[in-house]
């Protein structure tokens, strides 16, 4: 059921992705909106998450769908699809291939299946619980890092929490010898961190749909994932803090120390 399940999902990405190509090919005839400090939205975004949606209703019409531009579709199942249809919109719409197509599937309070597809590298992360994580067909190991000063950490910024959060960790992680990365697209440093290319990453808050899918693929290539209560995580966001086992502990302890207090920053 999970295999059909995550097979499903990286036909569906893959054919997402191609759409959303089309667009970022014509990126001229756009039309661009802005939800919110460092937010946009294209109509790209919509139409992509509705060839999801509707791709989704005819093979699975009794789970539940959650999307960024569209909210919750109720189902009966027990299963929720959680999707992005263009993680790195400010990426897209400025014409900088950094973006993906992220569907995640949760049951029973558990992410079962999570798939991370980036069209313009012709890169498809795919991750099922308890069966390993892959690109491309080819199983993925997260780094093998026991050292900040040896490679870099991804860093989010959101325009939810406090100002000073990225702030604060970048100083933090840089003054301990590490170095950030950041590409504006969440998703994509969550896939970079499951194939060793980065060694974590950290962002004081996240929504589901574009945590849940790479949160999977990292403890499924051996990572460490702060804990998280997937069904809270859902409708309210979480925290995120992966990252290699050799080195999860001091970012941890960094994002602790730079993060102001979850509650307070919303």
């Amino acid at each position: 059921m999970i295999s059909e399940r995550l097979a499903f999902a990286e036909r569906l990405a893959i054919q997402a992705g191609e759409l959303g190509l089309e667009y970022f090919r014509k990126l001229d005839t756009l039309t661009i909106t802005q939800k919110g400090h460092q937010d946009l939205v294209s109509e790209a975004d919509r139409n992509v998450e509705t060839l999801i949606r509707k791709e989704l209703a005819k093979s699975y019409p009794d789970d539940s769908i959650l999307g960024e531009e569209h909210g919750i579709e109720e189902g009966t199942s027990g299963y929720t699809w959680i999707t992005d249809p263009i993680d790195g919109t400010a990426n897209f719409v400025t014409g900088i291939p950094q973006w993906c197509v992220i569907i995640a599937c949760v049951h029973q309070g558990q992410v079962i299946v999570g798939v991370i597809h980036d069209p313009v590298a012709k890169e498809t992360f795919t991750a099922a619980a308890g069966q390993g994580a892959f690109l491309n067909g080819k199983q993925i190991k997260v780094s093998t890092s026991d050292s900040l000063s040896n490679g870099s950490v991804g860093v989010g910024f959101n325009g939810r929490t406090a100002i000073t959060d990225a702030v604060n960790i970048i100083g933090a992680l840089v003054s301990k010898g590490g170095v950030f990365f950041r590409n504006a697209s969440g998703g994509l440093m969550l896939a970079y961190t499951a194939a060793g290319r980065l060694i974590g990453y950290a962002e004081s808050h996240m929504n589901a749909w574009d945590c849940l899918a790479g949160m999977l693929l990292i403890k499924e290539a051996g990572g460490v994932v702060m804990e998280q209560d997937v069904n809270n995580s859902l409708y309210h966001g979480a925290r995120v803090v992966v990252g290699a086992p050799g080195v999860f502990g001091d970012i941890r302890e960094i994002a602790e120390s730079s993060f102001a207090p979850l509650e307070a920053a919303e």
